[in-house]
Formats: structure tokens, sequence, C-alpha cells
């Protein structure tokens, strides 16, 4: 009277034709932010821009940048290399940065190096610096323990309006 039915017990389930249950083929993608702790991440090679480039605007990278070419702006990098072809007109910031060509503005790093090929024109902050011997250099160096940092005087607040005058009592 009553039976049985299959779809409902615990196991491996078989198709209509008795073959073993069907596995998926691509495996399940991995939720983001879920990787292996073991795993580092790979880094990415420096971006190069060539000696037959040129930019007008700011330049902005956590990653390594090599620069050939000509950047009319600024540049943030963590690493920077200005190539011997290089000419660089703006301020550039970054944890390592080694000149061998030429800049004009303002250079911030940790680590500064001037090769004997570089032409720097302006002021160079930074927490070590080494000039190798026939480097142009025309500017002001100055040593900080944070270079990276905007390097501007804290804005004063403004100041509080006056208290209005008392008038002497007869």
């Amino acid at each position: 009277m009553f039976s049985k039915s299959r779809i409902n017990e615990p196991g491996p389930k078989t198709g209509a034709d008795g073959d073993k249950p069907k596995t998926p083929e691509v495996p399940m993608p991995r939720p983001m932010g879920d990787t292996p702790p073991t795993a580092p991440r790979p880094k990415a090679p420096p971006s190069v821009l060539s000696s037959d480039l040129t930019i007008v605007g700011n330049l902005r990278t956590t990653g390594d940048v090599q620069v050939e070419g000509i950047v009319e702006g600024d540049i943030r990098a963590h690493l920077l290399t200005v190539g011997e072809s290089a000419t660089i007109k703006g301020e550039i910031v970054a944890d390592d940065i080694v000149v061998n060509g030429r800049v004009v503005g303002r250079v911030r790093g940790l680590k500064v190096r001037l090769t004997s090929s570089a032409r720097v024109e302006g002021d160079i902050v930074h927490k070590t610096i080494a000039i190798e011997s026939g480097a142009h250099f025309e500017g002001s160096v100055q040593r900080q323990e944070d270079p990276l940092s905007n390097g501007a005087p804290p804005k004063l607040a403004p100041p509080a309006p006056a208290a209005p005058a008392a008038k002497p009592e007869d």
C-alpha cells in the first residue's frame, strides 16, 4: 500500500540510469579575502613608463614605477626609479627613490639615492640619502624621521574674536 521513496534517503544519489552521482567539474571559487595565511601575495612587476611616453598629470600607486619618459606632474609610489632618459617636473614621493635622470621639483623619500648621472633641481627631504660623485644637485637637503608626511606646517586655528571692551563704571 505505501512504498518507501528513495528521494529522501541520506547517502549518495544515483541518476535514473543508476550512474554514480555527478560532481561539479569546476571547483567553487574562494570568497575574497579567504586566502590561506601561508600563501604569500605575488609581487607585481614594476610599471615602466617608456622613453617615448609623455604624461601630463599626477601618478599615484602603491607599487613600483620606473620612469624612462617625461612626466609633468607629481608622482607617489612605493619604489620610484627615474631612468637616465627621464625628466620629471613635479614633486616625487616614495619610500625608495633612485634618480638616474632629471627631476625638477621636490623629492621626498625614506631612502633617496642620486646616481652619478642624476640632475636634481629642488629640495630633498629624506630619512637617508646617498649622492654619488658626479651627480648634479641644486637645492637644500633636509633630514626628517617621516619625510613622507606632507611636510607643511600645521595650520593654526583662526584667532578667537576679541571680547567687547568693558565700560568703566562711574
